[in-house]
């Protein structure tokens, strides 16, 4: 079944679940449902896309506060519980990581939350804890903006991945 066809044939509050699964800012979930019905699939991209990019920074900051940190297992479990399927394999790459590397990417992540305000958002599917840890430490000396922006296009990587998501679980 295609996305479209799945979300079409939801009812708004199961499609609303399944779209707050991809993407926790309230507005993008809303957006998206007044879109329904989506012609296809790709039109499905597009709406996310147009909308995440016509959303403000609480929203984005919304999307990004419902995400585990990269590698720690306490948030994992905590956050988006609904989700820790999802996120589990999306951060596969840190399950084979030296307890170095994962002791860096938790002092790295501490530094980004206090120099930023959020977690650090990678899309984290098929990279490495030692990928992800070189990012992090890459984009640290960003300056806000431009942080933010790379953020919120991570952001939608993975929401846009999760979107594909819905029909095979």
């Amino acid at each position: 079944m295609s996305i479209a066809a799945h979300l079409n044939t939801l009812d708004k509050s199961a499609a609303r679940d399944a779209l707050q699964k991809c993407c926790a800012s309230p507005a993008w979930t809303d957006q998206m449902l007044v879109r329904r019905p989506f012609a296809n699939d790709d039109s499905i991209t597009k709406a996310a896309a147009d909308i995440w990019w016509s959303l403000d920074r609480d929203e984005w900051l919304a999307a990004f506060a419902a995400h585990p940190q990269i590698g720690d297992p306490a948030s994992l479990r905590e956050k988006y519980a609904n989700t820790s399927h999802w996120v589990n394999s999306e951060q596969a790459g840190v399950a084979a990581a030296n307890e170095q590397t994962l002791q860096d990417l938790a002092d790295y992540n501490r530094q980004y939350q206090q120099r930023f305000g959020y977690i650090f958002i990678v899309c984290a599917t098929g990279k490495s804890a030692a990928e992800m840890l070189e990012l992090l430490k890459g984009r640290i000396g960003n300056g806000a903006d431009t942080e933010l922006q790379i953020a919120a296009a991570e952001q939608l990587k993975i929401t846009l991945l999760r979107l594909s998501k819905l029909v095979s679980t």
